[in-house]
């Protein structure tokens, strides 16, 4: 059964929001450790280099960026430990 159009839940919300380069992705590099594999660490932030600092961050660690939502006030990014 296809799980498409299914928003996943996050096991965890990490908050970066007023949190600069390179708080956001040293602290998801640190959380993604506290979620289980397979799980979803949903990071929430407000500056403008997360989003390329995290989606880099995701590729070379080798965790699955599952989307990257462009909001008024930031970016989420849902991830998906893998290891």
């Amino acid at each position: 059964m296809s799980e498409e159009g299914v928003v996943p839940q996050p096991a965890k919300t990490l908050d970066c929001i007023g949190l600069y380069c390179p708080e956001p992705v040293y602290r998801t590099r640190e959380e993604i450790s506290s979620v289980p594999v397979g799980q979803i660490l949903e990071v929430l932030a407000d500056d403008p280099a997360s989003e390329s600092d995290i989606t880099s961050w995701a590729k070379h660690a080798g965790q699955e960026l599952l989307s990257v939502e462009r909001r008024k006030d930031g970016f989420r990014f849902l991830i998906k430990r893998k290891k």
